[in-house]
This record gives C-alpha cells, sequence and structure tokens, in this order.
C-alpha cells in the first residue's frame, strides 16, 4: 500500500521516515520529494508498505504526530 506523508518538516530525511514507519512493518520503497532548484525539501514525501494491516497501523498511529517541528498526516494515495 502507498502512502502518503504531508506536512514534513523540511529538515525531515528518507532514513528519519525509514525509522518512524518501520516500527509498523516492512518498508518496500521511501522517498521525500526534493526541490530540483533549491534541493530542500517540497516538505512531503511517499512510502510503500507490501502489508495492508501494517499500513493501516502506520496510518492510524502516525497521522498528527509531531515528526520535527511539524505534525505529519498520512493517508493512502489513490493508485
Amino acid at each position: 500500500m502507498k502512502l502518503l506523508v504531508r506536512n514534513l518538516d523540511r529538515s525531515t530525511t528518507e532514513e528519519e521516515l525509514i525509522t518512524i514507519f518501520k516500527e509498523f512493518g516492512e518498508i518496500e520503497y521511501c522517498t521525500v520529494v526534493m526541490d530540483p532548484k533549491s534541493g530542500s525539501s517540497k516538505g512531503f514525501g511517499f512510502i510503500e508498505m507490501p502489508n495492508t494491516n501494517e499500513a493501516k497501523a502506520a496510518i492510524k498511529n502516525l497521522s498528527y504526530k509531531t515528526v520535527g517541528r511539524n505534525k505529519i498526516r498520512v493517508k493512502t494515495t489513490k493508485n
């Protein structure tokens, strides 16, 4: 299940996201979307978890959790 993670602190790294989400299950893919001109984070990213139940647990437990200075929002993507 592919998840969209929004409202990331601009300093949050892919490694930090993996660490946070790994608590709920296997991570197949993780990326933080970067601005090509500035090289800084655009404040959102994607996580793919192969197990639907683990992904749902991550959504439930991580939505509105403070990471860095921001409360992240986690939801499924449409594809």
